[in-house]
């Protein structure tokens, strides 16, 4: 939960969001970001934005989101025709509501909180429109706006690119980080179309105007298109480029330097160099904390090229997203290539943050019912067993705050969610399906740990298919196992055999089995089932 407070500047509603040590220190004074459409990029990444200023990442910072009662008056710069027949024109009010956030909005928030009111510890960010508009509080008003935030700004509008050809770009002291999606506008018939284009250029013309390269910070993402969740994401990299928690010694190094040279491995050639590091393409990373346990999520997102269907796109979630998730993106983009291969999902990873692909200690808490001792078996190393039970904090954790949160930033199919899990993980995903099937439509369940807590997965079966031959639920199972004699084998073979009388309408039911394979090396055959399964 955001704790907002709000009040009005002349019948301005300004929402505004305080740091969590701001009641606690009397006198430490913070930077503010004025964001525009009533600050909904900060709602969006709110929880990431706690997580990077508590490592230190990003300045602890007031956030204020700016409400407007019309957003193609107040955020263009002049009037303009309308582009669509029958709809209203630009109303290029754009100066006024300017002059108004940096003469009175402005100087009424820094009277009432411990703001550092200078332009450098000052931002204006917004997206599509309330990017351009931001771009032209730092044109028009420097005194006050010293650092921009332009994503997805609306470049193409008539005039736009003809005037900062004139003008030249903001002052050297402006600092802005600037971003666009390479597909923006491609499915528009109008000038919107040049969004790209526009953009590009005007970034090209600003350096050669001598724009200092350290004071812009341009990304252009592949695939990328106008909507929130590529701004959100974006919102997070102007945050970290804006605001960095670092010394004056690095930020004069970062905006005058460049980047210090790498070392060069002595089996380079002089030819070869150090690029950077791997990225799954159309990937996002979030941090996400849960409101009702406390715990911290890392969220890994995938979404496919293509735009999504008229319902939205189908979504995997999965488990233990720090071990897989990079397979099982990296398989749907390859499996999912036009015209032959399957529907593509977004894939949503829950993962943790740390760099270990199986996080113990916190999957030992999500992923289970609390057992005693003499519910388990003794583990392989003699250990005692993590703790365990957070299995319904879990689930209404991905249900109450996870799920509406992925479908505020993308258009996804209700009708169609799956999820996967692994060992643990599968025992969790075969738990959602018995005791809420209504929630994904397809569970996936990799060499499932049944055998938890005595088999207590048997105990919630007759209700399950009580449930499948009295109501109108629709259920699809996919399990997959090592071809051995295994106890995990026998269980899922046992269980099958159980399901295996309600298969038909109303249950979709397989079983795999893998020969030559183990517990974790069963994993990558299974995934190309999973994918066509779903």
């Amino acid at each position: 939960m955001i704790d907002i407070e709000s009040f009005a500047v002349r019948g301005r509603e300004l929402h505004i969001i305080l740091p969590p040590s701001y009641q606690d220190s009397k006198e430490k004074r913070y930077p503010v970001v004025y964001v525009q459409d009533a600050g909904e990029l900060v709602r969006h990444t709110y929880s990431q934005l706690l997580h990077l200023a508590a490592k230190g990442t990003i300045e602890e910072t007031i956030y204020v989101g700016v409400t407007t009662p019309c957003r193609n008056d107040e955020y263009t710069p002049w009037p303009e025709s309308a582009l669509l027949e029958g709809k209203p024109p630009f109303g290029g009010g754009g100066r006024a509501y300017v002059d108004e956030l940096a003469d009175l909005c402005k100087p009424a928030v820094d009277a009432r909180y411990r703001t550092r009111p200078e332009p450098e510890h000052t931002a204006a960010i917004g997206g599509s429109f309330g990017g351009l508009i931001s771009l032209f509080a730092g044109l028009w008003r420097p005194d006050v706006f010293g650092k921009l935030g332009l994503l997805s700004a609306s470049f193409w509008y008539e005039g736009v690119a003809d005037y900062l050809n004139k003008q030249g770009p903001p002052l050297a002291q402006s600092r802005m980080y600037m971003s666009v999606g390479e597909c923006e506008g491609i499915n528009r018939q109008n000038i919107q179309r040049r969004m790209v284009e526009a953009t590009l250029a005007i970034k090209r013309n600003w350096l050669e105007q001598g724009l200092p390269e350290g004071r812009l910070r341009f990304r252009l993402d592949a695939g990328g298109t106008h909507d929130a969740y590529y701004m959100a994401g974006n919102f997070i990299q102007a945050m970290q480029w804006l605001f960095p928690v670092q010394s004056a010694e690095e930020r004069a190094r970062a905006e005058h330097a460049g980047p210090a040279p790498a070392a060069r491995p002595e089996n380079l050639g002089e030819e070869e160099r150090w690029i950077g590091g791997y990225e799954i393409p159309r990937t996002r990373q979030y941090a996400l904390r849960s409101a009702r346990s406390g715990s911290e999520y890392r969220i890994f997102v995938s979404i496919p090229p293509e735009p999504p269907p008229e319902s939205g796109y189908p979504v995997l979630y999965m488990l233990d997203a720090n071990a897989s998730f990079g397979s099982v993106a990296e398989a749907m983009r390859l499996m999912g290539r036009k015209p032959h291969g399957i529907q593509t999902h977004v894939v949503i990873g829950i993962g943790y943050d740390a760099e270990g692909p199986m996080v113990v200690k916190e999957r030992f808490r999500d992923y289970t019912d609390e057992a005693s001792p003499e519910e388990l078996p003794q583990r392989p190393d003699g250990s005692a067993w993590p703790q365990t039970g957070g299995a319904a904090d879990f689930t209404a954790f991905i249900t109450e705050e996870l799920k509406p949160c992925m479908e505020a930033l993308l258009p996804l199919d209700r009708s169609r969610q799956s999820l996967f899990g692994h060992s643990l993980g599968g025992y969790f995903a075969l738990r959602m399906l018995l005791q809420h099937p209504g929630l994904f439509q397809t569970c996936i369940a990799a060499s499932p740990s049944i055998w938890w807590k005595n088999h207590i997965l048997y105990d919630w079966l007759p209700a399950f298919t009580k449930q499948l031959e009295n109501s109108d639920i629709h259920s699809s199972l996919l399990i997959g196992v090592e071809a051995d004699s295994s106890k995990m084998t026998v269980d899922a073979e046992e269980l099958h055999r159980r399901l295996l009388p309600y298969e038909g309408e109303r249950l979709r039911l397989k079983l795999c089995k893998y020969e030559g394979e183990g517990h974790v090396s069963m994993l990558y055959p299974f995934m190309s089932e999973m994918l066509r399964f779903l």
